[in-house]
């Protein structure tokens, strides 16, 4: 595939938004170690990626890879060790070859990586890579690129029911004093659920085709995730309301994958009969 047809793909848009996120947040934040997390996270990432298929004779898939190398350094902190990023890649890209159905990832690798990483390693989570800390115009380039990758992977269903229900859910719970559900609507907060929505979310193997159960799976995320928010508060309620939504894509496939066996199996009978 040539550069220029695989910029146009949906990784090669993702690609191309989170590296241009990462040079601009690290030139704002005046640091090279949002770079130097990205260039370890996405390494040991391909490293793993590429140990495992050779050892089990599987393709490779690169692109997905450096895609969750990327988010994972764009959401730790850019003061992370470097041990602890790597490990973060390490358990997201095991994660993505162990925990499969049909081939494909259950659960979202980086999502998965970064909620066993805060129970593990204790990380600080930033969000630095969604401009948390830059000036409150700066979502507008979260949104454009977030708008192109969307588009891209057809996914305006999911996302807006995602953030719909998820803000929406949020101001109610400030209206009645549950939680901290104020902060939520705030910076860095409020970038971290753009960047997650657009981004994270999206990801065309953990999630469904179909709109029906695309509007399904961003109510499911939202609902759980601000459930969540509002019990424990902490970093962990997107990536679980996230990983819970990839619990019901997956109920759905193998639900799919039988009824279609069901039918198979029935044709079959049937032809046995007629040919008797």
């Amino acid at each position: 595939m040539t550069t220029n047809k695989w910029l146009r793909t949906p990784k090669g848009y993702v690609t191309m938004a989170l590296v241009t996120y990462l040079v601009i947040a690290s030139i704002a934040s005046k640091t090279i170690m949002g770079i130097v997390n990205s260039l370890i996270a996405v390494g040991v990432a391909l490293a793993v990626d590429f140990l495992y298929s050779k050892v089990t004779n599987r393709k490779s898939s690169r692109d997905g890879t450096v895609i969750t190398g990327l988010i994972i350094s764009l959401i730790l902190s850019v003061t992370t060790p470097w041990a602890i990023v790597a490990g973060t890649s390490v358990i997201a890209i095991l994660s993505k070859h162990l925990l499969v159905y049909k081939k494909k990832p259950i659960f979202n690798p980086a999502a998965f990586g970064l909620l066993l990483s805060i129970f593990i390693f204790h990380t600080g989570q930033s969000w630095w890579g969604s401009f948390g800390d830059l000036p409150w115009w700066m979502i507008l380039l979260l949104l454009i690129g977030g708008f192109m990758v969307t588009e891209r992977v057809n996914k305006f269903p999911q996302v807006f029911s995602f953030l719909g229900t998820f803000f929406v859910l949020l101001f109610l719970m400030g209206i009645f004093h549950l939680g901290s559900a104020a902060d939520a609507l705030r910076p860095p907060f409020i970038n971290a659920s753009l960047f997650f929505g657009l981004f994270m979310l999206t990801d065309p193997p953990t999630s469904p085709a179909k709109y029906k159960e695309q509007v399904m799976f961003g109510l499911l995320s939202a609902v759980s995730g601000t459930i969540v928010y509002g019990i424990f508060g902490g970093l962990t309620y997107l990536f679980i309301g996230l990983l819970i939504g990839n619990l019901y894509s997956y109920r759905n496939k193998r639900s799919t994958s039988k009824s279609a066996e069901r039918r198979k199996q029935r044709v079959k009978t049937s032809q046995r009969v007629l040919s008797k």
